[in-house]
C-alpha cells in the first residue's frame, strides 16, 4: 500500500513514519519503490495533490501551530476531500483528546465532544473526514492523548524545565492527563492502516490516570538537580498562555477500547514509571 503522510518530520508524523518502516526490509522497500519526501505547503494543495491523489491512503498528521492553525487544517481537509475517488482508499485524520473537554470519570470513543476553546473547531473537521465514508473511503479519526517520548511535546517541555530546575504547573496539578508513548502511537496508525475493516473514531491513550503533580514529582526525582516546582493559578496562566492554559488544566481520564479491540497494546503505561528512561530519551533527542 502506498501512503501519503503529512507532517512526516513532526512529532506525531515521525512516529507514524517510524512505525510504517520500522524494519530494515520495510525501509529498503519504501526506498526501492520510490518513497520520497514531498516538500510543500498544506495550504497550497497543488504542491502535494498529485502525490496524495496517487496514493492508496492519506494520513494527515501535520499541525500548524501558528494563529492560522484552524484555517490551515481546514484547507488540508478540503484538499483531501477533493482527491479523486479510489477504491479502498484509507484516510486517517489526527485530532486529539482535548475535543472531549473535561472528563474526570473515564470516557471512551462513544463520549460526546465538548471541546476546549483551543480546539473548538476540530470536531467539525473530524465530522467532515468521517462523512467521506459515504464516498467509499475508509475514514478514520485518531485522538491521541498527550504524547511523550523523545525531546518534543508537552512532556518534553516538562523534562526540559525539570533539567533547568524550574517547573511551572498550571492550576492545582491534581488534574489527570491522558498520555501515550510516541512509539506506541505510531504502532496504532500502522495497525489501522493494515486492518481492512478499521474505521471511525479511535482514542490513543496508554490506559493510565496520572495527575500532573504525580508526573512532575516523578520527573523531579530524576532531574540533575532538585527543581523548584511552582503552581501558577489558572487566571494568571491565561494572561500569558491564552486558551492553551485551560487545555493544560483539563482533568481527563480517557480510555481506548476500540483501539485495543484491534489487538493494539501500548508497551508503556505511564510517565511516572518510566521517568529515568524518558530523561535519557530526552537527552538523546536534544543532542540529536
Amino acid at each position: 500500500m502506498r501512503l501519503f503522510l503529512t507532517g512526516g518530520t513532526g512529532y506525531v508524523g515521525s512516529a507514524v513514519l517510524d512505525a510504517l518502516v520500522r524494519t530494515p526490509e520495510a525501509a529498503s522497500l519504501v526506498q526501492a519503490r520510490g518513497g520520497h519526501p514531498v516538500p510543500g505547503d498544506l495550504v497550497n494543495a497543488e504542491s502535494w495533490r498529485v502525490a496524495a491523489g496517487s496514493a492508496d491512503g492519506v494520513v494527515h498528521a501535520a499541525v500548524d501551530y501558528s494563529a492560522r492553525q484552524r484555517d490551515v487544517d481546514a484547507a488540508t481537509v478540503d484538499a483531501i476531500e477533493a482527491l479523486p475517488s479510489r477504491p479502498g482508499r484509507v484516510v486517517i485524520y489526527t485530532s486529539g483528546i482535548w475535543v472531549l473537554g473535561p472528563a474526570p470519570e473515564p470516557v471512551d470513543e462513544s463520549a460526546p465532544v465538548n471541546p476546549a476553546e483551543i480546539v473548538s473547531w476540530r470536531p467539525a473537521h473530524e465530522l467532515r473526514v468521517l462523512a467521506s465514508a459515504a464516498r467509499g473511503v475508509r475514514a478514520i479519526v485518531v485522538r491521541p492523548g498527550i504524547v511523550y517520548g523523545g525531546s518534543r511535546g508537552i512532556v518534553g517541555d516538562l523534562l526540559k524545565d525539570a533539567a533547568n530546575s524550574l517547573v511551572r504547573i498550571v492550576g492545582s496539578g491534581d488534574n489527570h492527563w491522558p498520555l501515550i508513548y510516541d512509539r506506541d502511537l505510531g504502532e496504532l496508525y500502522a495497525r489501522l492502516v493494515g486492518t481492512a475493516d478499521a474505521s471511525g473514531v479511535y482514542h490513543a491513550t496508554d490506559g493510565g490516570a496520572e495527575t500532573v503533580n504525580e508526573i512532575v514529582a516523578a520527573l523531579a526525582e530524576h532531574a540533575p538537580t532538585q527543581p523548584s516546582i511552582r503552581h501558577v493559578p489558572l487566571a494568571e496562566a491565561r494572561k500569558k498562555m491564552g486558551p492553551y492554559a485551560d487545555a493544560l488544566a483539563l482533568d481527563q481520564i480517557v480510555r481506548a477500547p476500540r483501539a485495543r479491540s484491534l489487538g493494539w497494546a501500548p508497551t508503556l503505561h505511564s510517565v511516572t514509571g518510566n521517568a529515568a528512561r524518558l530523561f535519557e530519551e530526552w537527552r538523546r533527542g536534544k543532542a540529536a
